[in-house]
């Protein structure tokens, strides 16, 4: 994130130090809370601008204003977070496909890697879901003391994808640490120490050879997974470049547990801080839907995204020029109490049949760039959820300060100490 200077927004309550402010919110030391900070902001103003010309914008109304307007381009983001990265070899060095696309290329790779994600296929999985999730849950109670990232967390989406993709489950080790380099190098390039950007690098190369080599293999020996479906696409008339079948294929999988690694960590940890809302669930199952919802306005696993102006657009009071970028803080809009009453209490019930119906938390993003894998991650928390509450009569935090990983961007918990009794 470039570092930012002190610059009143039209109407704000206080004047601030901006500069202070975002490199505390983007140090380490706030990761296990940002959202004080993202309070300050908020309370603020709107929006603070940066140095470089991009705005931060902080609350919920002007972030669904971008966001769901496809005039706000999400072609730059590797320009605004790494500006280091020439437009060239960003494919390289961060291959994220159509993540960081607009129409009408955007459009058609979504649509092509969309049909492993249809409601009928995701709903289809849900015997397999549960079966995992049932054999996880085994797997806890049988070590009674255990991390819920590595024994939990982690296997449930990566398996879950892997297997949709068409990853061999021995390979599951080799892509999750990948996945986990390319996740950290989302972060914005000047706060990214050389070794992750190494590491990126290292992630990137690898995996394109990997499933360069395992694409070539389901060409010639097809199955029913989504590398085969794409290897097939040129054979049904789509066109598809070698490096957009490879980021696809990279995006996908990343994109399809690394979110969700997060959402479970930091829903779980959510929960056994609130030991209130889990006896609500336990009493009302019916809310686990619901109650997900709300795990995600609470602590989303994407912090920030970014877009920038296609022609001038205006967004609150504030007119922008073509071109000119702004960084969505889905956190600080996922707590703004214009949008959520009481934003820093866990309410599994907030998203239950309310009437006005509440409005969308930003997790999943909107518009055109909302989250393709957002049913499948729903269906896996709520599937866990639900299994837990009926196989698990305690849950206890092992320690009051879990760790972090470093990440800004796709952030969430290191590692979650817990034990459980059946």
């Amino acid at each position: 994130m470039p570092v930012t200077t002190s610059v009143p927004s039209p109407g704000a309550p206080e004047t601030i130090d901006v500069t202070e402010s975002v490199l505390a919110l983007f140090g380490q030391e706030s990761r296990p809370d940002p959202y004080s900070l993202c309070r300050r902001l908020r309370e603020a103003g709107p929006l603070h601008r940066t140095p470089l010309g991009l705005y931060l914008l902080t609350r919920h109304s002007d972030c669904v204003t971008v966001l769901q307007n496809s005039s706000w381009s999400h072609a730059d983001e590797a320009a605004q977070l790494h500006g280091e990265i020439a437009a060239d070899e960003a494919a390289e060095e961060l291959p994220t496909s159509f993540l960081w696309m607009d129409p009408p290329d955007h459009t058609r790779l979504r649509r092509l890697v969309a049909k492993a994600f249809t409601p009928r296929l995701v709903a289809g999985l849900r015997p397999r879901i549960g079966q995992l999730v049932d054999q996880l849950i085994d797997n806890a109670l049988d070590a009674g003391e255990f991390d819920l990232i590595e024994t939990i967390a982690y296997p449930l989406p990566l398996t879950i994808v892997c297997e949709l993709v068409g990853v061999p489950a021995s390979d599951h080790a080799m892509v999750q640490q990948w996945s986990q380099w390319l996740a950290r190098g989302f972060d914005p390039e000047v706060l990214l120490p050389e070794q992750a950007r190494a590491e990126r690098s290292t992630a990137s190369r690898d995996f394109q050879a990997y499933f360069r080599a395992l694409i070539d293999e389901r060409r010639r020996r097809p199955q029913d997974d989504l590398l085969s479906a794409l290897a097939a696409v040129e054979d049904q008339g789509d066109v598809l470049t070698e490096v957009e079948l490879l980021t696809s294929c990279v995006t996908t999988l990343v994109a399809g547990h690394e979110t969700t690694v997060n959402l479970v960590g930091s829903g779980i940890l959510a929960l056994l801080r609130s030991p209130d809302q889990i006896q609500v669930l336990r009493d009302r199952p019916e809310l686990i839907p619901a109650a997900v919802e709300e795990l995600l306005r609470y602590d989303p696993p994407v912090q920030l995204t970014t877009r920038s102006a296609k022609g001038p657009l205006t967004v609150g009071d504030h007119t922008f020029a073509d071109g000119e970028g702004v960084v969505v803080l889905i956190n600080a809009a996922n707590r703004d109490p214009a949008a959520f009453p009481d934003p820093d209490r866990l309410d599994v019930t907030r998203f239950h049949q309310r009437t006005p119906t509440p409005p969308h938390q930003l997790a999943f993003s909107l518009g055109i760039h909302y989250c393709l894998g957002a049913p499948l991650a729903l269906l896996e928390m709520e599937l866990l959820l639900e299994r837990l509450l009926q196989r698990v009569r305690t849950l206890e935090l092992r320690t009051d300060d879990p760790p972090y990983k470093p990440n800004i961007v796709v952030r969430g918990l290191a590692a979650l100490p817990i034990s459980v009794r059946g």
